[in-house]
């Protein structure tokens, strides 16, 4: 049996999606569903009742560079407990193996091209030193829980992931959904100007939600490994670009202005992906135009409903 944690959030829902296209039997549940993951008793009673073989994680308290600044004892207190309560339920129970996806704001503010060779090279960029931390101590309990009670974890570091489903809220959402939100917005309100926070420069590595889901079923078949595992392509794409081509796609015609008072969060984020190819003998596939296009038409459709 395989258990998906936070299976009503954006991973989650297209973590199970996939499940279900291929056939395979799972149990969602998320504290809407009825199981808070902060709750330890909560959780270990549900894991002895269910008796997973497989946990697929996709369980995170989470949002954009201004969420992190506002609630960053919410994100280190939620995250942790969640990251307790699971490794420990996961171990009682005898759980076969747990996938759990790492953000790859876990790497060092001063790499560029991440590798995991040099994951603790560096400190954290202060714009998701906390969240960045929680990840980043996930990947330290699974590996205590490893060496202890040989608990089998594979720790996937993903790219910020896109796609329909995704947060599209002002605080909530990451750079490209709150683009799209934008820019929507404000051709339908035939508003003036878009102010994307910043100078625009900062370079990010995209990874479509669906390819994320790809990697963690994926991931319970592949050779055990407690370290850290890159899904990711090498190459990312500078945020004005990226706003420039929602604005394009859209067909936004008023101003793009840049607020530089804003900040950027870590100039350069790109995730080598050599170390997930040899694991998976597969990579990311979905391009990223095409996926930018999916999503925008996700959001006129579904998304503007929910904000």
């Amino acid at each position: 049996m395989i258990v998906v944690t936070g299976s009503t959030g954006f991973l989650g829902k297209r973590v199970c999606r996939l499940l279900d296209q291929k056939g395979i039997d799972y149990v969602g549940t998320s504290i809407s569903k009825g199981l808070d993951l902060r709750d330890r008793k909560e959780v270990i009673a549900f894991f002895e009742d269910i008796k997973p073989e497989y946990v697929l994680n996709c369980a995170a308290y989470v949002g954009g560079i201004q969420f992190g600044y506002k609630h960053p004892a919410e994100l280190f207190h939620n995250n942790l407990q969640i990251t307790l309560n699971l490794l420990e339920a996961s171990s009682i129970s005898k759980v076969t193996r747990i996938v759990n996806p790492i953000s790859n704001c876990a790497y060092p503010g001063k790499a560029t091209l991440f590798k995991e060779e040099e994951f603790w090279d560096g400190p954290l960029h202060e714009s998701v030193m906390v969240y960045g931390f929680v990840r980043k101590a996930s990947w330290i309990g699974a590996w205590g829980y490893a060496k202890q009670y040989g608990l089998d974890s594979v720790n996937l570091i993903l790219s910020n992931m896109y796609g329909p489903d995704d947060h599209f809220e002002e605080e909530r959402s990451h750079a490209l959904g709150a683009l799209i939100m934008k820019f929507v917005k404000a051709k339908q309100l035939n508003e003036p100007e878009v102010v994307v926070w910043g100078t625009g420069k900062p370079v990010r590595e995209w990874l479509h939600v669906d390819d994320g889901a790809e990697a963690m079923i994926r991931a319970i078949d592949i050779k055990p490994s407690i370290e850290p595992i890159n899904i990711g392509i090498g190459k990312g794409i500078s945020i004005l670009d990226m706003a420039t081509m929602i604005k394009d796609m859209v067909g936004y015609e008023g101003r793009l202005t840049l607020d530089s008072s804003k900040p950027d969060g870590a100039p350069y984020k790109t995730v080598d992906g050599s170390r997930g190819f040899e694991y998976f003998d597969w990579r990311p596939s979905r391009e990223f135009r095409q996926g930018v296009a999916e999503t925008i038409e996700w959001y006129i459709k579904k998304g503007m409903k929910n904000d």
